[in-house]
């Protein structure tokens, strides 16, 4: 049967079904957090009537600034990037890990979304427009004069627009070490100047504050409102908000602030690391929150930084995350708005059409292009570059990790290969903390890098033309790797792999772990290609709330 054919079979049982469930049950009751699991950290949201679209960081990866879409706060579907033209940021060719695409804000106003965004240590600060989320996005416009990270876009009701950065402006008045701000200056969109004087707004409330940042500003009720981001992205962080009766200030502090933060449950806390927050208020007049937090296995953070979902609650004119428990919660009631679930896809991915699915990223923006989509096959340039290396755009095919339990796997072909030659698998977070299950010469190799050393685990000879290759992470915080020549003829290699060297823990940084495809010549010159029949992911964990 055609491989395509099943693919949009899959799609319809998935929509029929989506469709009869509709009128058995309006829907669950709970949700689970967090709302995008994996990779995605500083999330950010907007609406336009009904449907919700959130963007979040991407960091050194590319396609940038992922966007995705809902109906009910709860169920997301990836629909695009900001950033996906290679040639719109080609800034992000050579930066280092950790570094690249900040913490993006995308609004909507008057029939166009914006979104802007930090390349840190590649341009600075810069948006980009669309008419649809979808696309295409427009080319950045570069934001002149000083900047500070993490830029917020805030339209007041005479149509100016504000932007909001971070930073302090006058060293002097700082007070306290390491302080951090927050000010504002009007922009103009057109050219993206930035016009008048800055206006210092805040320092952070919290006495001694680290890191005041992730700024957004909101007019509710005729009071403007700041919410902020302090404490550092770590197990200090926290979300402050500000009030003021100006756009410009003065702002007061919430007494109650911080209004949401998990620093005082210590270090066994399940969820963590919450903070930077950004609020939505549905068709349904509820106020509901996003913001970045960590989940805690073992003492282990796997996933990095995911997008949370927490209600919000106004109080005398001032915002009450999630009260009376004040925390975001694992299970928790869903909003009052319609299930509106995405119907399943594919696990599998078959590589019939002519683009890359959008779940595919790369390692920085390449500056050329090293695969194909051809007859079923993607065919991946063995180029010198490697996964270890900085700077450069190793021929990987990425995809997010979503699950502390998940299979991946793929059938892969490299004809004659030499000793340099591999290609493979990778779970990989950054060039010093990653995994490789490679063909390589005549024989299938598994190894990894643990804080910039290499481990070597198992070597066995296979000199097939093509092999089906596995990993299993495992709640254990394990990994389990098998291959062979076909999927009913798999025989496992290297027992049981210690998983955490791309955990937050001893990987360390701001981007999350990814799975997925890769080959490379070690250094050498090669003119070969590895085929990949298909890839496969497959999560293993519960996500739905009951």
């Amino acid at each position: 049967m055609n491989k395509k054919f099943v693919q949009w079979l899959y799609i319809f049982v998935g929509v029929m079904a989506l469709g009869l469930g509709a009128h058995a049950q309006p829907g669950p009751k709970n949700f689970k957090n967090p709302i995008i699991p994996g990779f995605a950290p500083d999330p950010t949201i907007t609406k336009v009537g009904e449907d919700y679209y959130l963007a979040n960081s991407s960091f050194e990866f590319f396609p940038a600034v992922p966007i995705y879409h809902s109906k009910d706060l709860v169920n997301w579907q990836l629909i695009s990037y900001a950033v996906s033209n290679s040639d719109y940021l080609p800034e992000l060719r050579q930066v280092d890990p950790n570094r690249g695409i900040y913490a993006p804000t995308l609004r909507y106003h008057d029939g166009l979304f914006y979104m802007i965004t930090t390349c840190v240590r590649c341009g600075d600060n810069f948006y980009v427009t669309a008419k649809d989320p979808r696309g295409p996005w427009s080319e950045p416009v570069w934001v002149e004069g000083d900047r500070g990270i993490d830029p917020d876009l805030f339209w007041d009701d005479d149509g100016k627009v504000y932007y909001s950065g971070t930073g302090i402006l006058d060293k002097s008045k700082a007070p306290w070490k390491q302080a951090n701000g927050i000010w504002i200056q009007q922009i103009d969109l057109k050219t993206g100047k930035l016009l008048g004087k800055k206006t210092q707004l805040t320092f952070g409330h919290a006495a001694e504050a680290h890191y005041t940042e992730g700024p957004h500003i909101y007019k509710i009720k005729g009071k403007y409102y700041l919410i902020v981001a302090e404490g550092g992205t770590g197990s200090s962080h926290a979300v402050s908000v500000f009030r003021s009766d100006k756009v410009k200030g003065p702002y007061e502090p919430f007494q109650n602030n911080p209004v949401m933060t998990h620093r005082n449950m210590g270090y066994k806390a399940f969820i963590h690391t919450t903070g930077h927050a950004d609020l939505i208020e549905t068709q349904n007049g509820e106020w509901w929150s996003v913001m970045l937090a960590k989940r805690n296995f073992g003492g282990k953070t796997m996933l990095a930084r995911e997008s949370f979902l927490t209600k919000v609650e106004w109080h005398n004119g001032w915002p009450i995350f999630n009260g009376p428990v004040n925390r975001v919660l694992e299970v928790d009631k869903r909003p009052n708005l319609p299930w509106s679930p995405f119907p399943a896809k594919p696990t599998r991915y078959h590589f019939d059409d002519k683009n890359l699915e959008l779940e595919f990223n790369f390692l920085r923006n390449p500056a050329s292009k090293w695969y194909a989509l051809t007859k079923g096959q993607l065919a991946i340039d063995v180029r010198p570059e490697t996964g270890d290396m900085n700077k450069v755009s190793p021929s990987m095919v990425l995809h997010r990790t979503r699950d502390l339990q998940y299979v991946a796997s793929t059938q892969v072909s490299l004809k004659n290969r030499k000793d340099n030659e591999a290609a493979g698998l990778v779970v990989y977070r950054n060039k010093d903390n990653w995994y490789q299950f490679v063909l390589k010469g005549d024989k299938v190799e598994l190894s990894y890098y643990r804080k910039g050393k290499l481990i070597e685990v198992a070597s066995e000879p296979y000199i097939a033309d093509s092999a089906v290759l596995k990993i299993v992470a495992s709640k254990d915080i394990k990994l389990y790797f098998s291959y062979g020549e076909s999927e009913k003829q798999l025989r496992s290699i290297g027992g049981s792999v210690n998983a955490d060297a791309t955990s937050d823990n001893i990987a360390l940084g701001f981007n999350g772990p990814y799975v997925g495809m890769y080959a490379t010549s070690h250094n050498q010159v090669s003119n070969k290609k590895a085929y990949f029949d298909w890839f496969e992911y497959k999560g293993l964990d519960d996500k739905n709330g009951q």
